[in-house]
């Protein structure tokens, strides 16, 4: 008769795994339990930085990550319907939406989309959002009041204090 249990010597290919090694039944529990872990963890997409969807997301709201951009020219338009505004610029023209995140000021005060008038100055920022619409962050009705004046001529006068400052030390 021969035993079905036949003894058999197992021979590892692996270098780092010695038969009978503590150490090697240790790697070899170690990989059991991690590859798992490998094969599932993915990169996450929104990290990517060719991904502007995601970094823009589906409202100003999450637009803590994008950037503002300035604004100012005349109003050429005005849509109230669509919440929109349009700036005439030297070759092409800007369409502004208002959302309800904007914040319209007219002389230093609160307003609203009523205040906004065809033929008036206008300054701001707004959010170039991923399918290319222009979200308005701020809308500042009107000329530069007094304040606004003295705080550019301050940061005027800064700058140009700097710049001289810089070229004359060799």
């Amino acid at each position: 008769m021969t035993s079905l249990f036949t003894s058999t010597t197992v021979q590892h290919s692996h270098p780092y795994v010695k038969t009978g090694s503590l150490a090697g039944g240790f790697f070899l529990i170690l990989v059991a339990l991690v590859s798992p872990h490998l094969a599932k963890a993915q990169p996450d997409p929104s990290l990517s930085p060719g991904n502007s969807a995601a970094v823009a997301g589906d409202s100003a709201i999450g637009a803590g990550k994008m950037h503002a951009v300035p604004f100012h020219g005349v109003i050429a338009s005005l849509d109230e319907r669509a919440r929109t505004f349009t700036i005439a610029g030297k070759g092409n023209a800007r369409s502004f939406k208002i959302t309800e995140i904007s914040v319209i000021t007219k002389g230093e005060q609160p307003a609203t989309m009523k205040d906004i008038v065809v033929n008036e100055e206008v300054r701001g920022s707004y959010y170039k959002k991923a399918d290319g619409t222009l979200e308005a962050k701020t809308v500042k009705l009107g000329p530069l009041t007094e304040a606004e004046k003295a705080e550019k001529d301050a940061r005027k006068e800064k700058r140009e204090a700097k710049k001289a400052g810089a070229s004359a030390t060799p």
